[in-house]
């Protein structure tokens, strides 16, 4: 049982769209692993969520830059004390082998998905509220009827581009949440600001609150500062309030 919720905020875009693509990923994951119909529907709902993200940007060169990157100042570490060169290099071996799985990918990611017919007719319907009904897309009723053995050989195969992509993201974010300890903050009036150095640009900040804490984290922030209110919730329709009193929370400047 989690005893902290931790309230995440990147500092910059590259940042920002691998999270939403790191939260999509288990969204999709935990949708699969459903055997309703309502779970079908989700996940294909997910997985047009992650296409769009994909078409908008090239998010293949952007990953090998920061597997790069951070293969670069990990291997740096390999000579100063105290390092587990052992378990460093299997770091760097996994980093490298991202890198190279997502070079040798031909094509722009997630293109042979939207080859499959089915899947081209849902996604022309998804901007329609309601759009994929059973009479609007019979050929979507009939799939999710099918066999789930079926169901589940169609999603290995929409999934399969986006697997290395994956474990990219999962290998930066990882690296990025542990480049930091967590450092008590007092909060007061319910309030925190802080300058940035931006020599050692932070990438993410991380909060920490008691999950008994009556409140949560809103932040805000850029490259030179950030600031932390803590709202509590309302109990009506009136809008959040900020604390009055002074909350101690925990925070992570990560910088990798």
């Amino acid at each position: 049982m989690n005893t902290h919720t931790t309230y995440e905020f990147p500092l910059n875009e590259r940042i920002r769209v691998f999270m939403r693509l790191e939260q999509l990923f288990q969204q999709l994951s935990h949708f699969m692993g459903g055997n309703t119909v309502f779970d079908k529907r989700a996940a294909i709902d997910t997985l047009l969520d992650i296409l769009t993200i994909f078409s908008r940007s090239d998010l293949k060169s952007e990953l090998i830059k920061e597997l790069d990157r951070h293969a670069k100042v990990l291997g740096m570490l390999s000579n100063s004390e105290g390092v587990d060169n052992q378990k460093l290099q299997t770091i760097l071996n996994d980093l490298t082998q991202a890198s190279r799985n997502l070079y040798n990918a031909s094509g722009k990611v997630g293109a042979s998905v939207m080859e499959s017919g089915l899947f081209q007719s849902i996604s022309q319907r998804s901007a329609i509220p309601g759009g994929s009904c059973s009479f609007d897309l019979p050929a979507f009723h009939y799939w999710l009827e099918q066999d789930e053995a079926e169901q589940q050989k169609d999603f290995q195969q929409w999934t399969l581009p986006f697997a290395d992509i994956r474990i990219a993201i999962d290998l930066i974010l990882g690296f990025i949440r542990q480049s930091s300890v967590p450092k008590q903050e007092v909060a007061h009036a319910g309030f925190f600001q802080l300058a940035l150095d931006t020599a050692h640009p932070v990438q993410l900040l991380r909060v920490g609150l008691p999950v008994s804490a009556e409140c949560f984290a809103e932040i805000s922030g850029g490259k030179h500062r950030f600031s932390i209110r803590f709202m509590k919730p309302s109990n009506d329709e009136n809008r959040p309030t900020q604390a009055q009193d002074d909350v101690t929370f925990t925070l992570s400047r990560c910088a990798v």
